[in-house]
């Protein structure tokens, strides 16, 4: 543009022109937004494009809407729908091309998104395709229409062209065009003597030293190895790189990132092969010019330069055409992420150097379009390669972060040439904590079995497992590797029993590592205290030919706890780098499989997202190819392992679970209330049996459970009894008490039983490769079942049991909360026939004589069904006393035996395999399988979700349900509202329920989320008081650091929805967010808007309080010193007024907590409970909380249980004892971890640390 202005006013004329050019993030700033305003006022004509950012497209309009009338001409090109209404040329009215993609913009992308979103059939292309069709075909067809409006829609479209072109020329002659043709005063400019709009070809072949755009591989194959890779030295069999570029780069020759990229492929050795086009749907040149006639590609990986997904731009996305096109493709494939597949991303939304200075690293929006979509497609490796010049505006090719994409595309492309016997594998296994026995440590997971048979199939593939001579043989037992690597199982702190695998000498390693010397500020100089004997760095694992078997160093909090307290994390040490320099440059791996999660490698300090070359993961990991097993239910850390550490996850299963069942007492007790349900009416025999209840109720302590209910004024969401709060004394004669009293003691028993009866308890560790046999699939296929879909047209299986009965579910579950005897009942009879039908299915499919495990899904008899009586599952219901409809069976069950093939497909090994050969892994979501069976099966690359679909209207519905009636029953129990609430917000479980969270929060508040034009969720309002029919509920944010990475843009709507609140003028007994928020302005003498800052988390590039680990290390810190760990490392506001930082307000953080009456968090999967990680204690304020408060009165703390259909709210001492009595108390838990041996042993005293973690952080251990 600089260019055309120059030349329009250097050649002599009827015009001279000034341009003002801004980048759409400078007008956040207040000064910029005005200086923008004052520019309009001078300006003629204002021009605009890709303005999709919602809030600052509102505040564009804003600016430009009033001054609209007076500006000659307007040309908004593609952007937000209202930004396009800006559009004034002549009579031009954008929407009247009836019919085409201009006219129905908001809501094709709106459609598209939906189709996306519910993996219904989409093309994402087609918008982008038809709009340069538009374009190409209409001034033709306008030329030769009468009137202004078809000569105005003519000069749109062609400077749309001119715009799309790019080139000084093309630009200069647009400028021209409209000056002539609608700018007051300037006249004889003959607009049709204008060169009409020269563009590129839509989509080609382009390499900076060709002669021309070549429009077939043929054409380009011939000038390539004839002409260009004898001059340059490529071999013929060299790797062949393709990369997809975007045309307008190479339009406007702004393409000097593309041309360093190429240069130092070549430079390397690589073929390359680059492939552009004007629209976006990169997956069309990708099929004509890189693929093969049946869609396999040509070239050896896949390199996506244009920092969006495959299929879409910044307004949509097409995930499932993606994964089509890339699954046939097969090639790693790099996009600006993780990964063997790639989309590398330039610096959009801000300037290199802005990007160098944030610790944030990539812009908030950025990540959201650059990184999070591209993942979905199945993109790995979002490495940062260029950047903008703040003052040109012009990319600059970076060129450290080119050469390590270069290098990483390479060591892919070079697994598909190298044969297996060649290759280098690592694996890596972690320890932690660093003491005895914890060496192979991964959540459910039983490394060392899991690591044994992949090394097993290794073997079977060809690769060099053993060489006699040189390193060792591979164990013949699974307790022969592990001893391999322990020497002694019971491995000391120091970690020096364990196997040296390699020495390093202090000389070498600051020779090998590069940043050997920036580590000294925080561990001195080498070779420190840890992973040496004083003298060598010392590499712990075992060779066994080409693979190497190590121990990833701890993090290294061991040798000084007090770096615990540290508001930011330190530099690893020099132990920690000398692990990963040994892999690169010593063993020189061609891979690295981390296995099991997780490790510490990933949550280095560093960047969040766009890692420059001095993060500390960037630097570790440098060019190795970084596989990662990861376990399915946890996509929120896997997504951090995939963008700070370039990792491709593999996910694993966790273990199946089985209902946790009574024992002893419990079992008791449980035979006890059978027995009165047969002889409840017998008047002498009936009280006796009650009598025994009570008795035997107290001996198993569920008496206590009532104390501290009542003492932590528990209450659920239904308005209902407390579990036992009247349960009589072993004194009182339930002689004298009527049956309806008797029954209601009963109930109330009955149903704690069956909460602790039907809870899921996972079962054991899983191990990489072997699926689920059918009796473990029986329970992850009922919890399945108990789940209404409506999307689907399905009925959950209880509802339909329920209903034969004439029965409403939730009428039953409200009866069961209550204690009625009747409903618990029922509950318990509709579980055991769920149970008995879907094991009936699961029947007919296994194969008794292998093991019992199902290799071939039966199908579903149809036509023999109705001659042999009924379907298997409708026989079983029938046999349980129900007689349920077909209609609402047959889909259900269709559902489960397809779920039924996921759940026993073994894919983890096999996709290994495929990785290590090159090949793209398929992408799939993480999370729970309950929730969502698309997580099924395993073995996926997982990824997360689009953070800008969140929260969804379906979690919002649930959230309102659920905040209404726990708002209402505290009223009940306490005659007021809370005042204030700390709400724990975690990653992962915001993925698997799509943002309940979330929408729990702003519901509080009295605010719920708005989808923009485009149905991103970007926006939000405030619900009036009126309707909301309640005072707003102030809540204070602590946000774990991984929903910090994930859902930045959330955070600031939270922001946005808190600081709305706090500015409203409403009555302050209505308004508790505004009350808080003007007592804090006038304690900390700040503005109200500061004041009423809520939402915290860690500094960039730093994970957690830190609690969990102290407790863990045993680390001598005493509790005051805790609670002052928590507030220092978790005191960082976000403010949505400078988006994408987060500032030091730790002294803003105990001001709001001092307010705070109740803490909460979430669970949502059986599978991770409070006292299955340490997370959930080390993120509790209660005790904080109750310090920082002036009456010092602890505050409520609560907990939501959603992990079944029948969702409640505990108070948190009864989620620990329901924890405890379902796991460490449980013989059906411990014997099974037992049966374990090591890694099993683990598990038991791994829980009983984190049980006793919550006595730290809350008091919720009874004594």
């Amino acid at each position: 543009m600089t260019t055309a202005i120059r030349q329009i006013n250097k050649t002599p004329g009827p015009v001279c022109m000034e341009c003002v050019g801004y980048l759409l993030e400078e007008i956040r700033s207040p000064e910029s937004e005005e200086e923008l305003a004052k520019d309009l006022d001078d300006a003629n004509v204002f021009i605009c494009s890709l303005i999709f950012v919602q809030e600052l497209a509102e505040k564009l309009v804003k600016i430009v809407e009033p001054r609209r009338e007076h500006l000659d001409a307007c040309l908004c090109f593609p952007s937000m729908p209202e930004v396009m209404k800006q559009n004034k040329l002549g009579t031009f009215d954008l929407t009247q091309i009836a019919g085409g993609p201009l006219g129905s913009f908001a809501q094709q992308v709106k459609d598209l998104r939906q189709k996306s979103l519910s993996n219904k059939p989409a093309s994402g292309g087609n918008f982008q395709d038809s709009l340069l069709k538009l374009v190409r075909t209409l001034p033709k067809v306008l030329k030769f229409l009468p009137g202004d409006q078809a000569k105005d829609a003519r000069t749109f479209v062609l400077s749309l062209q001119h715009w799309l072109g790019g080139t000084p020329e093309n630009l200069e002659a647009m400028l021209l065009r409209i000056a002539g043709g609608y700018v007051k005063g300037v006249e004889e400019i003959d607009t049709e003597a204008l060169m009409d709009p020269v563009v590129l070809p839509d989509m080609g072949i382009w390499h900076p030293l060709a002669p021309q755009i070549f429009d077939t591989m043929n054409d380009y194959r011939e000038w390539y190895d004839n002409v260009h890779c004898p001059a340059a030295g490529i071999a013929t069999e060299a790797p062949t790189i393709g990369m997809v570029l975007q045309k307008s780069h190479i339009a406007t020759k702004d393409d000097g990132h593309y041309v360093g990229m190429v240069q130092e492929l070549e430079r390397r050795g690589a073929r390359v092969c680059c492939t552009y086009t004007g629209g976006l749907d990169f997956s069309v040149p990708v099929q004509e010019y890189l693929a093969g006639p049946t869609g396999e590609g040509m070239v050896d990986a896949l390199v996506n330069l244009t920092g969006f997904s495959l299929v879409g731009g910044p307004a949509s996305q097409d995930a499932k055409k993606a994964k089509e096109v890339l699954m046939k493709l097969n090639r790693p494939y790099m996009a600006s992420r993780p990964r063997s597949n790639r989309v590398s991303v330039p610096l959009v939304f801000q300037s290199f150097t802005e990007w160098q200075n944030s610790q944030l690293g990539l812009h908030p929006v950025q990540v959201a379009l650059q990184v999070s979509l591209p993942e979905i497609d199945g993109a790995i490796e979002p490495l940062i390669f260029s950047g903008r010049d703040g003052t040109s505006g012009r990319s600059i090719p970076m060129q450290d972060r080119i050469g390590n994409l270069a290098t990483r595309a390479m060591n892919w492309a070079n697994l598909r040439r190298k044969s297996n016997a060649e290759k280098k594998l690592s694996i890596c296994v972690f320890q932690f904590p660093p003491d005895k026995g914890n060496v192979g440590t991964a959540a459910y997971l039983d490394v060392f079995g899991s690591i044994y048979a992949v090394m097993k199939e290794l073997k079977k593939q060809g690769y060099t497992v053993e060489e006699r001579d040189h390193m060792g043989d591979i164990p013949e037992t699974v307790e022969g590797l592990q001893k391999s690597i322990l020497e002694d199982p019971e491995a000391a702190m120091s970690m020096s029993e364990l196997n040296v695998a390699y020495r390093m000498s202090v000389d070498e390693y600051e020779e090998l590592c590069p940043f050997a010397h920036d580590l000294r500020e925080n561990w001195g100089p080498p070779p420190g205290e840890l992973n040496t004997d004083g003298q060598d760095m010392l590499i712990y694992g075992k060779h066994f030919g080409n693979i190497f078997l190590g121990v990833q160093p701890t993090f290294g909090y061991e040798g000084d706890p007090m770096r615990l307290l540290f508001a930011k994390s330190a530099s690893p040490h020099h132990g920690f780098a000398a692990f990963y320099t040994y892999l690169e440059f010593i063993f020189k791996a061609d891979a690295l499989l981390h296995f099991g999660t997780h490790g510490s490698l990933e949550f280095m300090p560093g960047k969040q997202v766009g890692m420059s070359g001095s993060c500390y993961p960037d630097r570790l990991i440098s060019v190795i190819p970084n596989l990662y097993y990861y376990a399915a239910n946890n996509p929120s850390e896997a997504t951090i392992a995939k963008r700070r550490s370039y990792a491709s996850t593999i996910s694993y299963l966790t273990p199946p679970a089985e209902n946790a069942g009574l024992y002893k007492g419990l079992k008791e007790l449980s035979d006890l209330v059978k027995s009165y349900q047969g002889l409840r009416e017998n008047e002498q025999r009936g009280a006796s049996i009650v009598n025994s209840i009570v008795a035997t109720a107290r001996q198993c302590n569920l008496d206590k459970d009532r104390q501290r209910i009542q003492q932590e004024r528990f209450w659920m969401f239904f308005p209902t009894r407390s579990d036992i709060e009247n349960l009589p004394s072993e004194e009182d004669d339930m002689a004298k008490k009527t049956m309806d009293e008797r029954d209601d003691v009963v109930g109330m028993v009955y149903k704690l039983l069956m909460e602790i009866e039907s809870r899921a308890l996972p079962m054991g560790l899983h191990q990489v490769g072997v699926p689920p046999s059918a009796e473990e699939s029986v329970a992850t296929l009922v919890n399945i079942a108990q789940l209404d879909r409506p999307d689907m047209g399905i009925k959950s299986l209880p509802r339909i049991i329920a209903e034969s009965r004439g029965k409403d579910i939730e009428a039953v579950y409200k009866g069961n909360n209550d204690g009625n005897l009747e409903d618990v009942s029922l509950v318990q009879d509709i579980t055991l026939a769920s149970r008995a039908a879907v094991g009936a299915l699961v029947q007919q499919s296994t194969n008794a004589e292998r093991e019992g495990r199902v290799e071939e899904v039966s199908a579903l008899q149809g036509v023999f069904d109705f001659f042999s009586g009924g379907s298997v599952y409708k026989k079983a219901l029938a046999e349980c006393g129900f007689d349920c409809p077909d209609d609402d069976l047959k889909p259900l069950f269709e559902y489960l035996q397809v779920c039924l093939g996921e759940v026993v497909r073994n894919n983890e090994v096999p996709t290994l395999l495929k990785a290590l050969d090159g090949q793209f892994i398929e992408p799939g979501p993480g999370g729970d399988p309950i929730r969502n069976p698309d997580v099924l099966p395993t073995g996926k690359n997982m990824h997360a979700l689009d953070p800008n679909s969140i929260p969804t209207k379906a979690a919002c519905d649930v959230a309102l349900v659920v905040v209404e009636r726990l708002l209402e029953s505290l009223t009940q129990q306490q005659g007021e509202l809370p005042e204030s609430i700390a709400f724990t917000l975690w990653g992962t479980d915001n993925i698997k329920t799509y943002g309940e969270s979330l929408a729990q929060v702003l519901a509080l508040v009295g605010a719920r989320p708005v989808p923009d034009s485009l149905g991103r969720v970007n926006k939000v309002e405030l619900i009036p008081l009126e309707e909301l029919g309640r005072p707003r509920v102030d809540v204070v944010c602590n946000c774990s650091g991984v929903f910090r990475d994930l859902f930045i843009n959330q955070m600031n709507l939270l922001d946005r929805a808190i600081k709305a609140a706090a500015e409203a003028d409403e009555p302050l007994e209505q308004n508790f967010v505004r009350k808080h928020a003007m007592e804090q302005a006038e304690e900390l003498n700040i503005s109200l808007r500061q004041a009423a800052t809520r939402v915290f988390s860690n500094a960039a590039g730093s994970y957690s309080a830190n609690v969990g680990i102290a407790i863990e290390n045993g680390a001598n810190v005493d509790e005051d010193q805790l609670q002052e760990q928590f507030v220092t490392r978790k005191g960082f506001a976000l403010s949505s007024d400078a988006p994408g930082e987060l500032q030091e307000a730790s002294g803003l953080f105990k001001s709001a907590l001092s307010k705070v009456d109740v803490t909460f968090q979430n669970l949502d999967s059986s599978e991770i409970s409070l006292t299955d990680v340490s997370h959930y204690f080390d993120n509790d304020p209660t005790k904080v909380v109750s310090n920082l408060r002036k009456d010092g009165k602890k505050p409520a703390s609560l907990i939501a249980d959603t992990t079944t259909a029948n969702a409640q709210v505990r108070s948190l001492s009864a989620q620990v004892r329901l924890d405890s009595r379902t796991k460490l108390l449980n013989p059906k838990f411990y014997e099974s971890n037992l049966n374990g041996g090591y890694e099993g042993v683990r598990e038991i005293s791994k829980r009983m640390r984190f049980t006793f973690g919550w006595s730290t952080t809350a008091d919720a251990v009874p004594s």
